[in-house]
């Protein structure tokens, strides 16, 4: 069987590595005012960050429409039997499910979604996975079963520096937002049933990083061999010195680095930062 690997570009994989990888990929998008800018595309995550701070109100995002979904699969129908297409967490969009309808749309080509139940990072994880097992000419079964295996094991925290943005997007409801705000701590948040919550609120950001790290360190006392993922909204040196930081402590820790773009960068605001990690 000729199988697809497909995702959304909030997984933020860089387009050298789609291309390298033969990973599609259906674009979301930010609006500001009356135009439209689809993420990975048609905006860079730098000019973006630079294009927020000079509005005088906060982007939209948005999903792709079930018609450019459809477009996208009939074209991969000519090439493939099947697609595994992942997402970010339906609790926040409705991309999974606009891709699932629009497959029911299409003939030639059976289409499997799956729910990371994350974004950024923490999604691409599974994208990745699905390349290498696709390779392995593995079965879209064997695939989605793996890929059940993968989230009893991924791990996800991050924090923002405003909790002004979650709440007015609808990410984060507002009695959360007015009590993070009022004590001015730094809550580390995580999603929980497909959606974002508090996972602990602590007074400053330095102990919010320290106690994620904390965290992560768990795991690998237990022996484990982990992927680890900074990702970061527009604050690359403070990533760097927070991964250099790790990897003193860690030498050999399989680290790297990504990015809130565009889509999640107007949820969570400039200046977020998380980690994700799961075992290999």
């Amino acid at each position: 069987m000729n199988i697809a690997v497909m995702t959304d570009s909030t997984a933020y994989i860089p387009a050298h590595t789609r291309e390298e990888l033969n990973i599609h990929m259906i674009p979301l998008s930010v609006v500001f005012g009356d135009t439209s800018y689809r993420e990975e595309i048609d905006i860079t995550t730098q000019q973006f960050y630079e294009k927020v701070r000079k509005a005088d109100e906060l982007p939209k995002t948005s999903q792709p429409s079930i018609g450019y979904i459809s477009e996208k699969l009939t074209e991969l129908a000519k090439h493939y039997d099947a697609v595994i297409s992942i997402h970010l967490s339906s609790g926040i969009s409705g991309t999974m499910n606009a891709v699932a309808s629009a497959g029911e749309m299409v003939d030639d080509i059976a289409v499997h979604t799956y729910d990371s139940e994350l974004s950024c990072a923490g999604q691409a994880f599974y994208v990745l996975e699905a390349v290498k097992m696709v390779e392995e000419n593995k079965t879209p079964e064997e695939i989605l079963k793996r890929f059940d295996e993968m989230k009893q094991h991924i791990r996800a925290y991050f924090m923002v520096d405003d909790l002004k943005n979650l709440q007015r997007g609808g990410r984060l409801n507002s009695a959360q937002a007015i009590v993070g705000s009022l004590l001015q701590v730094k809550p580390i948040l995580h999603f929980v049933d497909k959606v974002i919550v508090p996972f602990e609120k602590i007074r400053t950001r330095k102990k919010a990083l320290n106690r994620i790290v904390g965290m992560m360190e768990d795991d690998l006392e237990k022996g484990k061999s982990l992927k680890v993922v900074i990702i970061h909204a527009n604050c690359q040196q403070a990533a760097e010195e927070w991964r250099n930081r790790i990897s003193a402590n860690h030498p050999g820790l399989d680290i790297s680095i990504g990015y809130f773009g565009p889509v999640i960068g107007t949820h969570l605001g400039e200046g977020a930062i998380g980690m994700t990690w799961y075992v290999k």
